[in-house]
């Protein structure tokens, strides 16, 4: 079976560049060159500095005693909430950086959730002199005031999106619409979704989680491979890059957990592969949350990072061929999953991250099994909320 992107950029049946004209030669330059930047010499080297001595990696592998204690088995941790603003979101925002300066580009555009993209974006635009608009929901704004006020310190222009449900799928909505008015610009996108060939690109730059947990696990375990390795999926940038460089090791189980929000068998959800059908979205066939005249039905979850009501193609494709297992938390278990990891192991995860977490109530392992379980950010940004559940 095989896993990876073909050359018209399609995973199985999903993928794609569905886009309108006015993108067309944004898109062909970018598809163009990027494999090329990707594998070059200076790029490489650039791209290892910065990892290295600006974002703070590798990233640690920590051995959770308490929680593998709790679950009788070996549970470790990919602190990923350790990066340089707190977040997986950065290893891809520096690299599509350099792909932005290789291209001549001088103006940022990016959509955000949680605001962990937004706030990376902004980072390495004021690290390399860019201008940088963000767009994010105007639910969002308000549920995720941390980040915008890093946002804006950093130099970003926060813009509001007012249209559906004033989340991300209107922010990324947005943000396309500035890419169609303002061709001149870049957009980095900041998960494995949109059109071809950002997907494989944003896989790509992630992969450098998967690469060093082999590392580590040689190191601590003496073999590469774990048994299992969890990740939260929304759009799927963090699982997309645990997942990489397991994803033709039949013998490692690859678990996503979407967010269930208030039950996949409520209309608060963002379930995507749990309950979604195939159709299109901005700009990849891929699975979503549609009626049945194929318009989008909103998402909810009280994570600000995975209410997305699509998911990117690879994980469709890997839905589909049964190489990944996607299960589905509520927005309790997600609750209940930080508080059990923040009091056994002094860790307060991202409210995504929690979701993660919440697979470990779920499934049953061997005392001898090595586990691994992505903690995509720092909770920082949802400490009001878990204050008000609490």
């Amino acid at each position: 079976m095989n896993y990876k992107i073909n050359k018209k950029g399609f995973y199985g049946e999903f993928g794609g560049a569905y886009i309108p004209e006015l993108l067309r030669r944004n898109i062909d330059e970018l598809e163009n060159a990027y494999l090329d930047i990707l594998e070059s010499k200076d790029f490489k080297s650039e791209y290892a500095r910065l990892l290295d001595n600006y974002v703070g990696r590798p990233t640690p592998l920590t051995f959770a005693r308490n929680l593998s204690a709790k679950y009788q088995t070996q549970i470790y941790l990919k602190r990923e909430d350790l990066n340089h603003t707190g977040a997986h979101k950065i290893n891809n925002t520096i690299g599509q950086i350099l792909l932005a300066k290789h291209l001549g580009k001088k103006r940022i555009i990016a959509e955000t959730g949680a605001g962990q993209h937004g706030v990376a974006t902004a980072t390495v635009c004021a690290l390399f002199g860019l201008e940088c608009v963000v767009h994010m929901g105007a639910l969002d704004i308000e549920r995720q005031a941390p980040n915008v006020a890093r946002m804006q310190m950093l130099g970003a222009t926060v813009i509001p999106s007012t249209s559906g449900n004033q989340t991300l799928k209107d922010a990324t909505n947005e943000a396309i619409r500035d890419w169609i008015a303002n061709p001149h610009s870049f957009y980095l996108i900041g998960s494995v979704v949109g059109p071809h060939p950002y997907p494989d690109m944003v896989s790509r730059l992630q992969s450098i989680i998967s690469e060093e947990i082999k590392e580590q696990l040689a190191k601590e375990q003496g073999r590469q491979n774990p048994d299992c390795v969890i990740a939260c999926v929304g759009g799927g940038s963090n699982a997309a890059g645990a997942f990489y460089h397991f994803i033709d090791e039949k013998e490692v189980d690859l678990i996503a957990v979407e967010a269930a929000g208030k039950g996949i068998d409520t209309s608060e959800t963002a379930a995507t592969i749990t309950i979604g059908t195939t159709g299109f979205i901005h700009g990849s066939k891929t699975l979503l949350m549609q009626d049945d005249d194929g318009q989008i039905i909103e998402p909810y979850s009280i994570s600000a990072g995975l209410d997305y009501p699509g998911v990117g193609p690879i994980h469709a494709h890997l839905a589909k061929t049964g190489r990944v297992k996607y299960i589905s938390a509520t927005d309790e278990d997600a609750l209940i999953a930080a508080k059990v990891l923040a009091i056994n192991e002094g860790i307060i995860p991202a409210l995504e991250s929690a979701h993660a977490l919440a697979a470990l109530d779920k499934m049953q392992f061997k005392k001898d099994e090595v586990i691994v379980v992505i903690v995509s950010g720092r909770g920082d940004k949802d400490m009001e909320t878990y204050m008000n559940h609490f």
